[in-house]
C-alpha cells in the first residue's frame, strides 16, 4: 500500500472515531447547524455546492449568512424565497467569485430539495444506496458536477459516518492541491489532468478512492505549499521524489 493511502486511511478513522465537532466555517454560530444533519440536512447540501473557486470556510459561510438574512433556517421557509430575494443578496453582499451563477445554484437546489426531497435534503442518503447512487443524486442539483458530487458523498461518509452498501463510486476530488501532491509524489506525470488523477486513485485503492482526499487537502495546505513547501515537516518526505531530488 502507497504511503499516501496508509496516511489517508488514518486520517479517516481519526474523524471517523473523532467526537469532536465539526468546525467546516471556523464559526461556531454556523458550524452548530453542520453538526445537526438531521435536523438541517438542506444546509449542508447547500454548503457542498458554494463550494468552488474560493476557500472552503468562505463557501460553507455562505448557507448560514443568507439563512440568518431571510431569517429562517427550515427548508420550508426557504423555499418561500424569490430568486430576486436571493440574487439580490448574492449581489450586495458578493460572497462568491462567481454571485450571480451561485444565487441561480442557491435558488434551484431549495426548490429541488423542496419539491422533489419533499422537505427532506436527506433523502439523498437515508436509504443505504450505493455510492453511485448518491454522487448521481447530487449530480441532478444544477451547477453539480462531478468535483462536487463526490466531494458531497466523500464528506457524508467520513464526516457524517452515513452508511452506504460501498464505497467504490467516491472519487478524489482533483482540485489542485490533490493534482500536486499526486505529482510531486510521482503517481502523475502533470498536475494538470483531473482525470489521470482520480484513475491513478482507483488504482491506489479501489474499493474507497475518495479515502485518500482528506489526506491530500491537509498536505496541500500545511506543507506541499505551491511554492516553499515544508518538505521537512510533510508526513510524505520519506517517500516523496520531489523532495528527495530537492535535497
Amino acid at each position: 500500500m502507497h504511503e499516501l493511502v496508509s496516511y489517508g486511511v488514518g486520517r479517516y478513522e481519526d474523524r471517523k472515531n473523532s467526537s469532536t465537532p465539526l468546525k467546516p466555517t471556523g464559526n461556531k454560530n454556523a458550524d452548530k447547524y453542520y453538526n445537526d444533519i438531521d435536523r438541517y440536512p438542506h444546509i449542508f447540501v447547500l454548503a457542498c455546492l458554494m463550494d468552488r473557486q474560493i476557500k472552503a470556510e468562505t463557501a460553507w459561510m455562505i448557507p448560514y449568512d443568507l439563512c440568518s438574512y431571510l431569517a429562517t433556517f427550515e427548508i420550508g421557509g426557504l423555499a418561500k424565497a424569490t430568486h430576486d430575494e436571493i440574487a439580490d443578496w448574492f449581489a450586495k453582499n458578493r460572497p462568491h467569485r462567481y454571485n450571480a451563477r451561485m444565487a441561480d445554484v442557491f435558488y434551484e437546489a431549495v426548490q429541488r430539495i423542496h419539491d422533489v426531497c419533499n422537505d427532506d435534503a436527506s433523502k439523498i442518503w437515508d436509504d443505504c444506496p450505493n455510492s453511485a447512487a448518491v454522487v448521481y443524486r447530487f449530480l441532478q442539483f444544477k451547477g453539480a458536477g462531478v468535483k462536487i458530487a463526490t466531494m458531497a458523498a466523500n464528506l457524508l461518509v467520513r464526516d457524517y459516518q452515513v452508511e452506504m452498501a460501498d464505497y467504490c463510486s467516491i472519487d478524489i476530488s482533483p482540485d489542485a492541491h490533490v493534482r500536486r501532491i499526486f505529482h510531486r509524489l510521482g503517481l502523475t506525470p502533470s498536475e494538470g489532468d483531473p482525470e489521470m488523477t482520480i484513475y491513478k486513485a482507483r488504482e491506489l485503492y479501489p474499493r474507497y478512492p475518495g479515502i485518500i482526499d482528506v489526506a491530500c487537502w491537509e498536505i496541500g495546505r500545511e506543507y506541499c505549499h505551491p511554492k516553499n513547501p515544508d518538505c521537512e515537516s510533510c508526513p510524505m518526505s520519506s517517500c516523496c521524489p520531489t523532495h528527495e531530488a530537492m535535497g
